[in-house]
Parts: C-alpha cells; sequence; structure tokens
C-alpha cells in the first residue's frame, strides 16, 4: 500500500506541474515545445498499441497522423466546414482507413507485417505528393486556423497548451483504461503466445485488428493536434522518417509500459528542437543516445529505471525473523 500511495502521490504531482506548466516553463518557446511534447507523446501512445502491447511493428503509422490532418485541413479550407464537424470527419476517415489497412497488413506478421506497412504508409505518402489538387502537393496545405471552443480562442501559447493537456490526458486515460482491461489481456496474450491464445478459443486475429483500428484512430487524435499546433500540413508529415521517429520514441521509452512512449517522445522532441540549435550533426547525437540505450537498458528508459528502482528500494517491509523456542527435554515445556 505504501508504494500504491507514493506512486499516486507521484502522478498527483506531476499532474499539478503540467497543469501549471505556463507557469514556470518561461516563455512562449517553451511552452510551445512542451505542446509538441505532449501531441508527440499522444502519437507514441497510440503506435505503442501495436507495438508494446500487441507485438506489431509498424513503419506507417505516420500515415494515419496525415489523413486525419489532411482531411481536416481540405475540409475547413475547400468546404469551409466548422472545426467541430471537419475534426468528427477526420477521426472517422483515419479510424476508417485503419479498418481497411487492418485487414489487409494483419494477413501476415513479424517482418511481413512489418514491410506491408512500410509500403502502405509510402503509398500515402505518394497520393499527398502528386495529389496536387487536393493536398497540395509538395507545398502542402496552409493558413489553416485553430479551433475556438465554446469561444475560448487557442491562438495564445498557453491556451493551446491546456488545450492540448487535456486532449492529452483524455488519451492517456484511454490507453490506459484499455491496456488494464480484459481486451488489454488479451492483446499481451496474442503478443506472448499467440497458438495458445487460439487453442483457448479467442480470435487472435479479431484482436490485433481492434487494436491497429484503435491503434490508427487514436494516431488520428494526435494528427488532428499536428495541425492545430503547426497549422500547415505537408506530405512530410507522412514520410517513412516521421514513421521511424515515432517508432525510435516507443523503443527508446519502453515498448508495453505507458510512461515509456512518453519518456521517449520528451527525450526525442527535446533532442530534435533544443539540441539542434546547439549541434549542427543533432541526428548523429540522436542516433548515438539511442545506441547508448539499446546497449545498457535493452528494454527501454522506463523499465531500465524500474529494474534499477526495485534493485536499490529499501525493503520497508520485512518479515520479522523467526523465533527459536527451546523446550526443556525433562518437562516438555518451554524453557524460560
Amino acid at each position: 500500500m505504501k508504494d500504491a500511495n507514493l506512486r499516486s502521490l507521484a502522478w498527483t504531482l506531476l499532474a499539478v506541474a503540467l497543469a501549471a506548466g505556463p507557469l514556470w516553463l518561461g516563455g512562449d518557446y517553451y511552452v510551445n515545445l512542451a505542446s509538441q511534447v505532449l501531441i508527440a507523446a499522444m502519437f507514441a501512445l497510440s503506435l505503442n498499441l501495436l507495438v508494446g502491447y500487441a507485438g506489431l511493428t509498424s513503419l506507417g503509422h505516420a500515415g494515419f497522423l496525415g489523413i486525419a490532418a489532411y482531411a481536416s485541413g481540405w475540409l475547413m479550407l475547400n468546404l469551409k466546414i466548422s472545426h467541430g464537424l471537419a475534426a468528427l470527419a477526420a477521426l472517422g476517415a483515419s479510424g476508417l482507413l485503419a479498418g481497411l489497412f487492418g485487414l489487409v497488413a494483419l494477413r501476415a506478421s513479424g517482418l511481413s507485417f512489418l514491410m506491408i506497412t512500410l509500403a502502405m504508409g509510402q503509398v500515402l505518402w505518394g497520393l499527398a505528393y502528386r495529389w496536387a489538387g487536393v493536398t497540395g502537393g509538395d507545398n502542402g496545405l496552409s493558413g489553416l486556423t485553430r479551433p475556438a471552443p465554446f469561444g475560448f480562442s487557442l491562438d495564445g501559447a498557453n491556451h493551446f497548451y491546456w488545450f492540448t493537456l487535456l486532449v492529452f490526458a483524455i488519451v492517456l486515460a484511454v490507453v490506459v483504461t484499455l491496456v488494464h482491461s480484459p481486451f488489454g489481456a488479451g492483446m499481451r496474450g496474442t503478443r506472448d503466445q499467440p497458438r495458445r491464445m487460439a487453442t483457448l478459443g479467442y480470435d487472435v486475429w479479431a484482436i490485433r485488428w481492434v487494436t491497429f483500428t484503435a491503434s490508427g484512430f487514436l494516431g488520428g487524435v494526435a494528427g488532428l493536434m499536428y495541425v492545430y499546433y503547426q497549422q500547415f500540413i505537408s506530405p512530410h508529415s507522412l514520410s517513412l522518417a516521421s514513421s521511424a521517429e515515432m517508432l525510435l520514441m516507443v523503443i527508446a521509452g519502453g515498448p508495453g509500459t505507458v510512461a515509456g512512449p512518453i519518456v521517449g517522445a520528451a527525450m526525442v522532441v527535446l533532442l530534435k528542437n533544443v539540441a539542434s540549435a546547439w549541434i549542427d550533426r543533432w541526428i548523429m547525437l540522436l542516433g548515438f543516445v539511442f545506441v547508448l540505450i539499446v546497449v545498457f537498458v535493452p528494454g527501454g528508459i522506463v523499465p531500465g529505471l524500474q529494474r534499477l528502482a526495485a534493485r536499490y528500494r529499501p525493503r520497508f517491509a520485512r518479515q520479522p525473523a523467526a523465533q527459536v523456542v527451546v523446550v526443556d527435554p525433562m518437562t516438555l515445556k518451554e524453557a524460560p
């Protein structure tokens, strides 16, 4: 109970610190950087459902971010649809596309699944690049605006940060509820023992398909927040580099954990934005950090910290030493 109370206290303090972020971050630059971390964390959490909990490594997940972003932007620019309706349509498009892609990709597993998702991601990138009449081609879609829910403007850095934090909290709650539910246990079962799960009567393919669809839908949520932040979308957002960057966040932080993708997203975004201001070859630095993680904490940063904490955690609740009872052999009574 003591560990549970400490964990709850830590999460509460973290939530308070995040809510008060604009008060201590010190400037719009760092507030915007924090918003980028939250958006990347949302996307990494969605990808972690596939990689960490279902054991399906994808290299085309950025396509769902791009579909939601392009659908929302195109509907607002060309059909003058409101932000709310455009967001619903964009999320529906990303969820529907994920369901259709899952029908094809889940015909395979392992390396074959990885290559199929890579091919699908490249197809979406090619469409975004070549279909200039809809996507704007290499120039992308610009001139987009941020929503104003209930008349509350999100143009300021602080206001947009709080809105992003709220959406992040909702996504995090959905992911935590999902992975700790009986369905989450089924996801882990199909990852670890798919044949045994099938023998026990579980539909392994159906569990993986629902996971793939949910992952794509949550990736669409991250895509909406991405286009709201940037107010611009281009084919680069759907590229292989974007998918690989998100996969790196999950692997570096710790797949199969809730906190891992969040830590990985913070690390990659900070290196990308802060280190690049000081080091020209920041990508080399990112690769060096990733190599160190693979060598010294192969399971990711969060699992490595958990193992370290378990090794050095003081054992407060130790079992009392067994009492030795000496019996007098003559009287068969306990000796004084």
